[in-house]
């Protein structure tokens, strides 16, 4: 199971955080987010994917994102159609991946997912809430039992140390969980994330070896 960081924003603060080697790291484009990040990406180890995150933007600004910072994957956290992935995936590079959002609670229909099967690499399924990520809360993985995609997934919303012991239980399930997305329950402020308690964090979840 594969580890993803999001909601960087300071350079020095990303460069110890990539010591680390989480496998991936998130950066949000959407100016409403606290986190922010309109800055210089620093050299990272090749072995850090880095993502951008996009809510509702035009495929311009993607592009012109992924161009610059040389994104190697994008993550869609909006209300993007079909046929807008479908686009999207016409003109990236074939290596840039894509990570189709969805916010779940207990009413989620996992039928709407299915159209986006074909021009989604991965599915990310976050907290429902006032916010389009970085709530703070986790919803009730219980629902996932209805997922029927083979399609892997990013499980995200509100993961911290707490929940270490519950990725345990759902990773012994046969759903196709391919990555864990933390965020919130690591920072000191918007998008300063505490190297110190990822570190604790990354060496617990790498032991499992989930």
């Amino acid at each position: 199971m594969k580890l993803k960081i999001c909601g960087m924003k300071y350079p020095e603060n990303i460069l110890e955080v990539g010591a680390l080697l989480p496998d991936y790291m998130g950066f949000i484009f959407w100016e409403k987010s606290a986190r922010y990040f309109d800055g210089t990406i620093p050299e990272l180890i090749k072995t850090v994917k880095k993502v951008g995150v996009f809510v509702d933007q035009s495929q311009e600004e993607i592009l012109e994102k992924v161009a610059k910072y040389n994104l190697q994957a994008v993550q869609l956290h909006g209300h993007e159609s079909v046929d807008f992935l479908t686009e999207l995936k016409e003109q990236l590079p074939k290596k840039v991946e894509i990570i189709k959002v969805f916010s779940a609670d207990e009413n989620f229909d996992f039928e709407v997912i299915k159209p986006f099967e074909p021009f989604s690499d991965y599915f990310l399924f976050d907290t429902k809430g006032k916010l389009p990520g970085g709530n703070g809360t986790t919803f009730d993985w219980t629902i996932l039992k209805k997922y029927n995609s083979k399609k892997p997934f990013f499980l995200s919303g509100g993961i911290g140390m707490k929940e270490l012991k519950a990725i345990e239980e759902i990773s012994k399930t046969n759903l196709p969980i391919y990555a864990v997305d933390v965020n919130s329950k690591f920072e000191i402020e918007p998008g300063l994330k505490n190297r110190n308690l990822f570190s604790n964090f990354k060496r617990k979840f790498d032991v499992a070896n989930f």
